[in-house]
């Protein structure tokens, strides 16, 4: 049986089947504008709370750098700890609020995805039923490599701040930055996306946490050509659906003095907004592939046949190539008479 590519499975449920798309952009913009929103509140009560006397205001309006940054520093001056109290409740309810909100989420995904491609699962069996707090154990853990990384990206600056040569040798300094800093977004990235891919096992076979994390590794290790195929060409993609709106982007500014403002500026919302939907559309995409190669037939070694040999199975398709009956009074050499009798 000839079975399709499962990347080609997974752009072509992108537009069979837009409404994975839709659904996707649909979650993760309403928690991202809930994001924005309660962050927009907080900065509001928070600048309500900072005391502004006659004189602040005076040298805010002196036009005079260093006038103002006086100003701002005074008027911030011993709001440190309240930040600081505001941003680790605000993390942590966020954190909470996206682990609970993307373990739904994708679930939901999943399982369509599965009645999608008639994956028989464990999932629907009542022995092993999925369990939601696999998927939060995921997402926590998640939640925890992103901090780590964020923690783990100070660390590069704080090296070339502090290194004897950062005077002397700006330009190396900023190298040996970049570079820690790309390797531990390299880390990280593909520590996250190995985490996403478990979720489909811990939907999909009913495993915990750690169990999905194993069977996450024993699909890469038997399915390594089929995966790095699918994350290739979705990558690129990706990479080509940031080239457009980053092309469109440039164009709004490039037209800033023709046109009005406001006017650049939707624009360049615009280009932004059509990237992250098309990230979206193409995550989807990807995870379609992924449950393609998940679904497909997979027959041992001796069992596999060549095409061209046709029969009831694999083993009548060896002893009889050609596909018909033998006659069995027809003689064979066993069975004509010997020569020397």
């Amino acid at each position: 049986m000839e079975h399709r590519s499962p990347t080609l499975d997974g752009f072509s449920l992108m537009f069979r089947q837009p409404m994975f798309g839709l659904a996707e952009v649909a979650w993760r913009w309403s928690f991202g504008l809930a994001v924005w929103a309660l962050l927009t509140f907080s900065s509001a009560e928070y600048f309500d709370t900072l005391p502004v006397t006659r004189g602040d205001l005076l040298l805010l309006r002196s036009r005079q750098p260093a006038l103002i940054a006086r100003a701002i520093l005074r008027i911030l001056h011993g709001s440190g700890v309240r930040v600081a109290r505001t941003s680790v409740v605000l993390a942590l309810c966020l954190a909470i609020a996206w682990i609970v909100v993307a373990a739904v989420a994708r679930a939901a995904t999943i399982k369509a995805l599965l009645d999608q491609f008639r994956v028989v699962n464990s999932a629907t069996r009542p022995d092993r039923p999925w369990s939601a707090r696999s998927l939060f154990g995921l997402n926590f853990l998640r939640v925890a490599a992103f901090l780590a990384a964020a923690v783990a990206s100070l660390a590069p600056l704080i090296a070339a701040g502090r290194s004897p040569a950062a005077d002397a040798v700006p330009g190396s300094t900023f190298l040996v930055f970049m570079g820690l800093t790309m390797l531990v977004y390299t880390a990280w990235n593909g520590l996250n996306w190995f985490l996403s891919l478990a979720a489909l096992f811990a939907v999909s076979e009913g495993e915990d946490t750690f169990g999905a994390i194993g069977t996450a590794i024993d699909f890469c290790r038997t399915h390594f050509s089929s995966i790095c195929a699918v994350g290739t060409w979705f990558g690129l993609a990706h990479v080509g659906a940031f080239a457009v709106a980053a092309f469109l982007g440039l164009f709004s500014v490039g037209l800033l003095g023709a046109l009005p403002a406001a006017v650049a500026f939707l624009g360049v919302l615009f280009a932004t907004l059509l990237y992250f939907a098309a990230a979206d559309f193409l995550y989807i995409g990807r995870l379609a592939g992924y449950v393609a190669i998940l679904g497909a037939p997979t027959l041992p070694v001796g069992e596999r046949v060549h095409p061209n040999l046709r029969g009831s199975g694999p083993a009548s398709a060896l002893e009889n190539p050609a596909g018909s009956s033998i006659d069995q009074n027809e003689l064979i050499l066993s069975d004509l008479p010997s020569v020397a009798s």
